[in-house]
């Protein structure tokens, strides 16, 4: 089959083209703008003759004309982030919503077999139950997890509406090589990781009691590559998570002590609103759906993260100043 991958140079997006190309995809072609992604995380396919980058906005209908070409599959990752919705909301809502349903629109009118909306679990808020499975209410806490959920939504429509094959699927929260430290893209374990290695405690907002459902990258881009082609998925809408929580707290002692620093204890700043308290997915449905199951331990993976930024850390020596450790009410105001 012929896969485009909108948001492909970005962390998940880039790990999947790996996936689909080694498990013999005819072509996997990448439409990303490049504002999150990087060229870097592609480098290793750059020479796939199975392989091409289309540089460009996913809300440019010339672009999306030449990306959807000949395309027989959709995985539609392209989006801006929780951070950015806080200083930017109305450009995340038209990125992450209106985004999608311009994409939803091309896609028809090509005539592609199935489109793969790659949501959030952001769109829960937080747990009113755990495990959350598909049914769980959808309460977001911000604009980012608001636009994402209307992305779902659209997505829906497409299949109840026109009959057109479209999955949803909610990664929770995927680390691992390639994820973002840096910015208003960075993620709490790259940031706890990058600032342990230069040193410096990790930066706790609230209590620590927090909790986020953890899956490897590998176990990710694995999962999604499965939604290509499996029946009985149109019109689905799939929970992907571990099953299994970790607190902040928790988070931070395993990475100190993968680095090797259990003597840097966090340090605990204001609770940031709009801060999803509990996050636990239910897996069943997508496993029983796909045979899907992970295969990376929390722990060995916080392990081999380590060791890729220990590894990483000389091409990027200034990655501790490019760390965005502020609340998020300080980020609003600014």
């Amino acid at each position: 089959m012929r896969i485009l991958v909108t948001g492909g140079a970005g962390f998940i997006g880039s790990h999947l083209v790996d996936t689909l190309l080694a498990r013999g995809a005819a072509e996997v072609r990448v439409l990303d703008n490049l504002t999150n992604g990087t060229r870097q995380n592609l480098a290793g396919q750059s020479a796939n003759p199975r392989f091409t980058l289309v540089v460009g906005d996913v809300r440019d209908g010339v672009v999306r004309e030449k990306a959807l070409h000949g395309i027989d599959i959709v995985y539609h990752l392209a989006c801006l982030g929780v951070r950015h919705s806080l200083h930017d909301p109305v450009e995340n809502h038209e990125v992450n919503a209106l985004g999608t349903l311009v994409m939803l629109q091309s896609a028809r009118a090509e005539g592609i077999r199935r489109f793969i909306y790659v949501s959030t679990s952001e769109v829960f808020g937080t747990a009113q139950y755990a495990p959350m499975d598909e049914r769980h209410p959808t309460w977001p806490e911000t604009v980012y997890g608001g636009s994402k959920l209307a992305g779902e939504a659209y997505s829906r429509a497409y299949f109840r509406t026109y009959g057109m094959d479209t999955v949803v699927v909610r990664p929770f929260n995927t680390y691992g090589p390639r994820s973002h430290f840096e910015g208003d893209s960075g993620e709490v374990l790259p940031r706890t990781i990058v600032r342990l290695l230069a040193g410096e405690r990790p930066v706790i907002f609230g209590d620590g009691e927090q909790t986020r459902d953890f899956m490897h990258v590998s176990d990710t881009s694995a999962a999604l590559a499965l939604l290509a082609q499996g029946p009985g998925l149109a019109g689905e809408t799939l929970n992907l998570g571990s099953g299994c929580e970790v607190t902040m707290n928790a988070l931070c002692a395993a990475v100190a002590v993968a680095v090797g620093r259990p003597d840097l204890v966090p340090v605990h700043d204001i609770a940031r609103p709009g801060d999803v308290r509990r996050l636990l997915g239910d897996p069943t449905l997508m496993a029983s759906l796909t045979g899907f199951a992970q295969t990376v331990p929390f722990e060995r993976g916080v392990a081999e993260l380590v060791a890729w930024f220990e590894a990483s850390g000389r091409e990027n020596p200034d990655r501790l100043a490019q760390i965005e450790d502020r609340n998020w009410v300080a980020l609003e105001a600014v």
